[in-house]
């Protein structure tokens, strides 16, 4: 994990030149602040199935997407997707995945570790749900080597304080395990989302490290505000900032010397595969902030690569 590993050698495919020519433009970004690579702290890589699943909701423009039109831009086959990745220097990555229901999130980590086993720049990643034990699962996923959780309270539509939920944020606050949260009510709202919920989870586990996802939007400020009272909270950039979000949920440009302030606790996310654009629009919305090469270096490295080692 420590160094970035070049793409396996495979069959070229007609995609192959589009994929590099972008592959140079984030590459160019990343090398211009004399970075090693990237470190993504928010990509979705999940069962086939499960992931044509998710597919179909944002082609329906289902409920929880605000009712937006989303082309998958990342649509490709699981080998593909992380050889994009590694063409565009991403050093390290998570395979975000989720519960809608109970009975699936032991099933999911499962899956989890046999992904993170068989591609080295995976963080191996782990789920959880409010069900009864839970606990246990969340322990054997820490001692099978999990390196980051992930909850979707918008999906789930479970109260993250929930006390079934209680113990398994304790085990992972002991263990320094950064969990990253969709908490924020963004695109659409949910019926636990917003800082609330969240804030009561934190006062009961101030030490959990939780990356929230999406800067927490639309609520920016509030989650801004709870990175401020905990310093074990940090926010990630996804889908921040871009033309396509700014469009409906833009962040407040008077919160930007907040942000300039908890320059060490943001973090680099995408969304990968699942954006409407193209990746560098991420990186270069980042840039556009004006917030300084120092500023960009530790979100788009930096920050992550202290927090997981990389």
């Amino acid at each position: 994990m420590n160094d970035h590993r070049p793409a396996p050698d495979r069959p070229r495919t007609a995609g192959d030149a589009s994929w590099e020519a972008e592959a140079a433009e984030v590459r160019r970004f990343w090398e211009g602040l004399g970075l090693p690579g990237l470190v993504d702290v928010h990509t979705h890589f999940m069962p086939e199935r499960v992931l044509d699943k998710v597919w179909a909701y944002f082609d329906a423009q289902g409920d929880l997407t605000g009712g937006l039109e989303w082309p998958i831009t990342y649509r490709r086959q699981e080998a593909e997707r992380a050889d994009v990745l590694r063409r565009f220097g991403v050093r390290a990555f998570t395979s975000m995945l989720y519960p809608h229901k109970p009975g699936m999130a032991r099933w999911l980590n499962g899956w989890a570790a046999d992904f993170a086993h068989r591609t080295p720049e995976c963080l191996h990643t782990a789920t959880l749900y409010p069900e009864p034990g839970v606990e246990a699962y969340v322990r054997e996923a820490v001692e099978a080597g999990a390196r980051v959780f992930k909850a979707h309270v918008q999906v789930g539509a479970y109260d993250p304080a929930d006390e079934l939920l209680r113990p398994a944020w304790g085990v992972l606050a002991e263990a320094r395990i950064p969990v990253v949260i969709h908490c924020g009510s963004g695109p659409a709202p949910g019926k636990h989302t917003g800082p609330e919920p969240i804030a009561r989870v934190l006062a009961r586990h101030p030490g959990l490290r939780l990356i929230v996802a999406h800067m927490g939007m639309p609520e920016h400020e509030d989650f801004l505000s709870l990175a401020e009272r905990y310093p074990e909270v940090r926010l990630d950039t996804t889908m921040a900032f871009t033309d396509f979000t700014e469009a409906f949920m833009p962040f407040p440009r008077g919160a930007l010397p907040r942000l300039a302030g908890l320059g060490d606790r943001v973090l680099l996310g995408s969304d990968f595969p699942n954006i409407p654009y193209p990746y560098v629009q991420q990186l270069h919305a980042l840039e556009r902030l004006g917030l300084g090469p120092e500023w960009l270096r530790a979100v788009c490295h930096d920050n992550a690569a202290a927090l997981f080692g990389v």
